[in-house]
Order: C-alpha cells, then structure tokens, then sequence
C-alpha cells in the first residue's frame, strides 16, 4: 500500500462545521468506495481552540484539515481528488514515506488508544508543514529531522503520539514545495500552553535550558519564518 496526504483550505468565510461536516459525512463514505483501506482526518473544527506552540512568523492561509489515507496503488488517487475537487476547497496532494516514531500507549505520557474508530481522539493535535532550507541538502536534512530533533524533543516533550512523514513527491498541481508532514498528539491543552508541561521542565532553570536546546535542534533544519502549525483534532476513522 502507499500512503497520500491531503492538506486542504476551506473556501474563504466557510464555518468549521460546515468544514467538518462535508468532511465526516459527505467525503469519507465516497473515499471508502475509492478503494481507501485506512483513513485519519485532523479537522480544524470546533475543538481546536488551542493556540499553536510553533512561532507564529508565517503568514499564509490556515490549513482547514489534513486527510491521511492508505491505498493500494498510487493511480487511485484521481478518484480521491475527484470525491474532495466539488467540495471547494484548495488542495494539496502528497506521496509520503510514514514512520511512526512514537505510537499512543509507547511511552510514558499516555495510555494506549482505547477509543473506536470514528470517535475523536482525546486529543490535541498539532499538524506542521515543514520546507526544508536550501542551504540543507535533502541527506543532511532528514539526518537533522529523525537523527536529531526527533530525540531530543522526545526525550523532553510529553507528546502522546508522533507521526512522521517524509515527502517522497507532490501530486497535485502547484502543491506549495512542503518536504514533510508531522503530525503529533499532546494528551492535554495544558500540555501545549503550559511551557514547564511543554519542554518537560521542574523549574524555571530547566525551562531555559530546554528552551535552548530545542532552538538549536529545530533552527538546524528549519527555517521559523516557514514553519506552519495548526492544532485540530483527530479523527482516526478506519485503522
């Protein structure tokens, strides 16, 4: 199977229900009958009231949802984009190489998923679309990504679960040059908004330190004027 990313914006002025409706009830039975054998949906709905921990230095248009989903062969997608193209909104197709680096129950800041598919995660979820600086090359910059910022950030977050994803190709036209896809789940909103819970800190001294720390590991292979996160939900809807 191969694994397609769906980033989407909503028409401009479209609600969040109404985003999260077309979404839930109109586009996953459809994508189903595509031939889709696993489907997650991140929705920016009416639950993502938390304010992204990424620098806000980024201008563009806030993403509305991203659709991961597993088919068989790469050629079904042309059926997908037919199913999301009425809908109206923009979109952004990917090929993607996933690892998963950290899975809801692998460590010690939550407890294995134990809710059905089709039910919201209790969750906060925080979706990144990451560019990789020209200065890096492609080697270089995934060495950075997984053989250093992925530790490090794991050994001082409390992320529940971290879902990397490597973008092996656009294939939708003028799809923004995104070169990979993170998706991470934090068990509360306290976890992101409180930054002694964020960086894994028991004091102010701690806190600078790994507030250090992640500047250096997340600046060696990104550039903050391009990163772009948005908190949703999840949808985890056929696994």
């Amino acid at each position: 199977m191969v694994k397609l990313i769906y980033v989407l914006w909503a028409p401009e002025g479209q609600s969040k229900q109404r985003t999260k409706d077309l979404l839930l009830n109109e586009v996953q039975p459809r994508l189903y009958d595509a031939g889709v054998n696993k489907l997650t949906m991140y929705i920016d709905d009416e639950y993502s009231t938390v304010r992204s921990p990424a620098p806000k230095l980024y201008r563009g248009p806030v993403v509305s949802a991203e659709i991961s989903l597993w088919v068989d062969e790469l050629e079904q997608r042309h059926e997908i984009e037919k199913i999301l193209q009425p809908h109206g909104f923009r979109t952004a197709g990917y090929l993607v190489d996933e690892s998963i680096y950290t899975e809801y129950g692998g460590n010690r800041h939550f407890h294995e998923r134990d809710w059905p598919d089709g039910e919201r995660s209790p969750v906060v979820m925080a979706v990144t679309l990451m560019e990789r600086p020209h200065r890096l090359s492609r080697e270089e910059w995934i060495q950075r990504w997984h053989g250093r910022q992925s530790p490090v950030s794991e050994e001082m977050q409390p992320r529940a679960r971290y879902i990397r994803n490597v973008i092996l190709q656009a294939v939708t036209s003028d799809a923004p040059p995104f070169e990979g896809i993170v998706e991470e789940a934090w068990p509360s909103a306290r976890h992101i908004t409180n930054p002694f819970l964020f960086y894994g800190a028991r004091n102010i001294f701690q806190l600078a330190r790994n507030m250090y720390r992640m500047f250096r590991s997340v600046s060696s292979f990104l550039n903050f004027r391009k990163i772009r996160t948005s908190t949703m939900s999840e949808y985890i809807l056929k696994s």
